[in-house]
């Protein structure tokens, strides 16, 4: 009997390890503009679950896992109800053949969102069934490692109140070896001029704390405007950002397109994309200079490399949304993938960083730089007892 069959899928979704304060006051996002206290309310535009883990078993008894992006519980009934009966008695080796077959089912009502975050998830832990099954990392199966240590930028400086503690914060990344920072804005079009010179502080405060041979990049996450953006990227030339990280809603295409034209800084998305579909639309009428793409949101591992394939033709850079292994295994093995976005294991927990718990194996930081590890599959192991503390119950 083979022992590559899939014989079961499994969800489990999983909570905030503590309350995401960061979350409520220091980011911008596409809700700001309700105005809103965050600390007064219980419902927030996060919701309950940060993580949902979906694991593979197969008829020989091996398990290999992947993750559902987008902090919502609603990838699991997906799994269950209609993924899970779909895949049962495909061998994992059947990549194309399985994709194809789950997104062609759920057309009618997927083709971006939950349903292909929730296929995303099923992909992964395909490939990580497969990399063990070989005796081989992921990146192998993906046509080897390009380079040997991947550079990293530190991906946190949530806005603080506090802007000495918010350039302490990023001198200690400078001192951990990292050369590319990157920071969030706290203010959208919802705060006036006074939300842009604050905006403008936190650029200046980190910039003068880190110096100029650091690279700065910062992230709007889809909280501006384009009248907005266009003046916030003007106030801030002289600080010299890498990027421009997600203005706009991703299908605010028009003014991704119109804002790259007058923009100085480059001007990066994808992080809400999906499918290769998806990102060739980005790709031909010229919306961005980076690419971010996630493989537990854009339909798996197997639509990641078809990403990376069409940046690559384009001559654009992909920077995938972060160091979690489903991504970093395709960064380590393409070429046009310059830079791993590194969420460090710090508190208070956004949700970004629960895969620190969860896990148990993942790679971290030496001199801003990670190092591709050689076990098979993706190389990660579930940490049980964390799952069972962090389960979410309705």
């Amino acid at each position: 009997m083979s022992n590559d069959i899939i014989k079961d899928i499994r969800c489990t979704d999983l909570r905030f390890s503590r309350t995401p304060d960061t979350l409520k006051r220091h980011l911008c996002t596409p809700t700001s503009r309700f105005n809103d206290d965050p600390r007064s309310r219980d419902a927030q535009w996060f919701g309950p679950v940060a993580l949902t883990l979906v694991e593979v078993e197969t008829s020989g008894g091996q398990t290999g896992c992947g993750t559902i992006g987008g902090f919502t519980s609603s990838g699991t009934d997906i799994v269950q109800t209609h993924l899970k009966p779909l895949a049962l008695g495909h061998s994992i080796f059947e990549t194309e053949l399985l994709w194809d077959k789950l997104y062609r089912s759920t057309v009618r009502f997927g083709r971006r969102g939950v349903a292909l975050s929730a296929m995303s998830a099923i992909d992964i832990a395909c490939w990580d069934l497969k990399g063990k099954i070989l005796g081989q990392p992921v990146y192998n199966l993906l046509g080897g490692k390009v380079r040997d240590r991947v550079p990293a930028y530190c991906s946190r400086l949530y806005a603080l109140e506090d802007l000495d503690a918010l350039a302490e914060e990023a001198r200690g990344y400078v001192k951990q070896g990292f050369r590319v920072l990157k920071q969030r804005f706290g203010f959208s079009p919802v705060d006036g001029v006074e939300g842009m010179n604050r905006n403008v502080a936190l650029i200046r405060a980190v910039r003068e704390a880190v110096g100029d041979d650091i690279e700065l990049a910062a992230d709007a996450y889809m909280g501006w405007d384009y009248g907005y953006a266009v003046e916030m990227e003007r106030r801030l030339r002289p600080y010299r950002l890498a990027w421009l990280e997600e203005p706009f809603l991703p299908d605010d295409l028009e003014s991704y397109v119109k804002l790259r034209a007058k923009s100085a800084t480059m001007i990066s998305c994808g992080e809400h994309e999906y499918t290769k579909q998806g990102f060739k639309h980005l790709i031909d009428i010229g919306a961005a200079d980076i690419l971010q793409p996630d493989a537990n949101r854009v339909g798996g591992i197997t639509e990641m490399k078809k990403i990376c394939a069409l940046a690559e033709a384009a001559g654009l850079p992909v920077y995938p949304h972060s160091n979690e292994a489903h991504n970093f295994h395709v960064i380590a093995s393409q070429s046009n993938c310059p830079l791993v976005e590194y969420f460090p294991n710090v508190e208070p927990d956004t949700g970004n960083e629960l895969f620190w718990k969860v896990f148990t194996g993942e790679p971290t930081a030496v001199d801003g730089h990670l190092i591709p590890g050689d076990k098979p599959g993706l190389g990660i192991e579930i940490n049980r007892e964390a799952v069972e503390k962090l389960k979410w119950i309705p």
